[in-house]
């Protein structure tokens, strides 16, 4: 049995300024023999190929520096170096060792195929960032350089490995680096890198990430908490050689043969409990963990045993991650015992293969494949499989990164399907998230579930071993209102590919009714078919409106983009010189209707509108309600009430923007409403008004406190779901009835 110590801050001497630099040709030569003795797992023509690209890179870099002065050639073989530590193949070693030549010196993808192979090609491609580009903000060019390189991830995980090798090495000599751009580095790389080292497994990556951007973002604080951790190892030193000894006898009591490695909690994480919790250091209860390693999956079950025995296992503390894995492979068991003097220890039991996956994570495949069992050469990471998913349904580089970054911070819940099969889905995942996890059909299709048995709301979070089953029906849709709810980037990106969809099928119906109506003003009934007739028409309108086709053209005008207005004019002017006249009824009933002071006829509404059609939350219009339609830049059709203040302003400013809006004689559904209760404040106050509405059958979407009324009163306000006015007029004469209530009205916006 063997005890090797173990601590995580063992690299910080690399990121210190040396007090001496070598002369530039020997650095770069140290540098590589330092690199050539880490391949010899590669056949010889794979270190042929190896030192080809050296020296390929080496010219390319020629004449360029490090800010600490050393040739910049002795970054890439850093970064290959690293690559080599977790034995990744030759194309792997090359890609590293040639990573920042397209970028900074301009060789194309072609050269680098052409000597190299289209294999390397692709790795640099999709390592290279895309700075020669043109963005309109510095953060639109970072979410497009990661998501090229996700995507190029996704394809091949080699793509992240170098780049976390790059990473590393930049931070680990940012100490050389201007100190203005510490914060933004540290910043990126505690936000992005850290917690795409840990999706993918890579927890010593992980942890020497954590540590050197918190050493960099605040070097008072590392100073200071990197002494506190000197002092209670010296302290302390002799209680965990206790330990281990005594875990060491236990051990071997029972059998087992195992290694044994104490450590330090990382500094960053110390750093962060004592945050998060508000301790002083001298509160950080688990400082001090022991890694046990075992031969066999049994063994680690066995040695649990055997230490609850040894020491008092604090309740709430075990966490059996072997039989259920975290998202990304990690494997172990975790408990924290009530160790000598009463210091807690976590420990952490696993196998050997166990212990190389959970230290290397993806990068386990290359480094040990010797050595794992046949069971790890199947490890997989569904999250990768993922990123091309949302690539599919998301486009836009910003939103991709706004998807993917949801799914990167890996704490997670392990619920069930009803077959009994686990799924690991991000902490605070809902239900539809679940169903989007199974399949996008099933997501899509989505009415009902039922959690452990019980009929749950789309919405309602999951918690480790929920039992969730979906109910779906063939021809149902997502609903907009899931974007309030979903949590993982899949289920938002297929959410929103759909909405997109659906945006424009609704604004291109709604500004086909805006048009009919402005040409009606105009003395016509109808909308020219798009014929051979009337071909050169619609080409001449296309051109005047800047629109590509008849359909951007009417999804425009229902987006707000185009002046229905206008474009009949437009069209009207053109027909006259085709010899279509205006028709004289048409145009009398527009003279008639002119002192509305409403430029574009009536539309109905019902409530069965989607995306292009919105009801204003200011004023929140019910059927019986007089209504107002504001046509808004962009956003479709806005209903209002007639005497909302906000639409009288918006109306005082830009009238021909407006149409007229009246409902349907049967809506379709309920609408939301504001409310005001006035109160006297007092204790099951708020239970009363509650039961009040619910007895009105007015369903509460909202309610939130005042306290900008005197001491002894105190204003609720209520978002309700009712029918229409008569709805609510009875719900406020039955506010008004129920006691402690001084006063119950309709909530209306300001006209400030």
């Amino acid at each position: 049995m063997r005890m090797v110590p173990e601590y995580p801050d063992s690299h910080v001497a690399d990121t210190a300024p040396a007090a001496t630099a070598a002369p530039p040709a020997d650095a770069a030569a140290a540098a590589f023999a330092t690199l050539q003795s880490k391949l010899k797992y590669l056949a010889p023509e794979d270190i042929e190929q190896v030192e080809a690209a050296y020296v390929f890179a080496r010219n390319a870099h020629q004449g360029q520096t490090r800010h600490s002065g050393a040739p910049y050639i002795t970054h890439p073989v850093a970064v290959a170096t690293l690559v080599a530590q977790w034995k990744l193949d030759a194309r792997a070693v090359v890609a590293a060792l040639l990573h920042d030549v397209m970028e900074d010196c301009g060789v194309g993808k072609k050269t680098i195929a052409r000597h190299f192979g289209e294999s390397v090609a692709e790795l640099v491609d999709g390592l290279t960032k895309l700075d020669r580009l043109r963005f309109d903000t510095r953060e639109e060019g970072q979410a497009e350089s990661f998501r090229k390189m996700l995507l190029a991830m996704a394809r091949d995980v080699r793509v992240i490995l170098v780049k976390l090798a790059d990473r590393t090495h930049n931070m680990r000599t940012l100490g050389y680096s201007p100190r203005h751009k510490w914060e933004r580095i540290s910043t990126e790389t505690l936000q992005i890198y850290a917690p795409l080292a840990h999706r993918l497994g890579l927890n010593q990556i992980y942890r020497e990430l954590q540590d050197l951007s918190f050493r960099h973002l605040h070097p008072w604080r590392y100073g200071v908490l990197t002494k506190a951790v000197a002092r209670a190892r010296q302290r302390r030193g002799d209680l965990i050689q206790r330990v281990q000894g005594e875990v060491e006898k236990a051990l071997a009591s029972g059998g087992l043969e195992a290694r044994i490695a104490g450590r330090i909690k990382p500094l960053y994480s110390i750093y962060r409990k004592m945050r998060h919790k508000q301790l002083s250091f001298a509160h950080v209860s688990d400082l001090y963990g022991i890694r046990i390693i075992l031969p066999e999956r049994l063994d680690c079950y066995t040695a649990l045993g055997l230490l609850h025995k040894l020491y008092k296992p604090i309740p709430g503390r075990f966490k059996d991650y072997i039989a259920i894995p975290k998202t990304n492979g990690y494997q172990s068991l975790h408990t924290t015992l009530v160790g000598p003097a009463q210091v807690n220890v976590e420990f952490q039991i696993r196998t050997e293969a166990m212990d190389i996956i959970a230290e290397s994570g993806v990068a386990a495949h290359w480094l040990y494949k010797t050595q794992l069992d046949a069971s790890v050469e199947q490890v997989d990471n569904p999250w990768l499989q993922s990123l091309l998913d949302i690539q599919q349904e998301t486009r836009d580089a910003t939103e991709f990164w706004e998807n993917v970054r949801v799914d990167l911070f890996p704490d997670a819940v392990y619920v069930f399907t009803p077959t009994g099969d686990i799924l690991a889905l991000p902490r605070g995942a809902t239900v539809i998230d679940f169903a989007y996890a199974i399949h996008s059909d099933m997501g899509d299709q989505t009415v009902a579930a039922s959690v452990n048995e019980e009929p749950v709301p789309l919405r309602r979070e999951l918690a480790n071993g929920d039992v969730v089953e979906i109910i779906t029906a063939p021809g149902t849709k997502p609903n907009p209102a899931w974007l309030g709810f979903a949590r993982t980037g899949r289920a938002r990106s297929k959410i929103r590919s759909h909405l997109k969809g659906l945006e424009q099928n609704q604004a291109r119906e709604l500004g086909l009714q805006l048009l009919l109506q402005a040409l009606r003003a105009e003395g016509l009934s109808e909308l020219p078919e798009a014929d051979e007739r009337y071909r050169i028409i619609w080409q001449e309108l296309l051109v005047f409106t800047g629109n590509r086709s008849r359909d951007e053209l009417l999804s425009d005008i229902g987006l707000g983009k185009r002046s229905a207005v206008m474009v009949a004019e437009q069209l009207r002017t053109m027909l006259m010189h085709e010899g279509v006249e205006s028709d004289a009824v048409l145009l009398s009933q527009a003279r008639f209707t002119a002192h509305e002071n409403l430029s574009q006829g009536v539309m109905m509404v019902d409530g069965s509108e989607n995306a292009s059609i919105i009801y204003a939350s200011c004023c929140h219009p019910i059927p019986g309600d007089a209504l107002l339609g504001y046509l808004a830049r962009g956003e479709g059709l806005v209903i209002h009430t007639s005497d909302c203040a906000v639409a009288q302003r918006q109306r005082s400013k830009d009238p021909e923007r407006f149409i007229n809006v009246i409902w349907a004689d049967e809506p379709v559904r309920l609408f939301d409403v504001g409310l005001i209760a006035t109160i006297t404040n007092g204790k099951g106050v708020l239970a009363r008004v509650a039961s009040t509405l619910a007895g009105a059958d007015a369903d509460i979407v909202h309610v939130a406190m005042t306290d900008e009324a005197a001491p002894q009163t105190l204003d609720l306000r209520f978002i309700v779901a009712l029918r229409d006015r008569d709805h609510l007029a009875r719900t406020l004469h039955a506010l008004r009835r129920t006691p402690s209530v001084l006063r119950a009205t309709r909530a209306k916006p300001s006209a400030h």
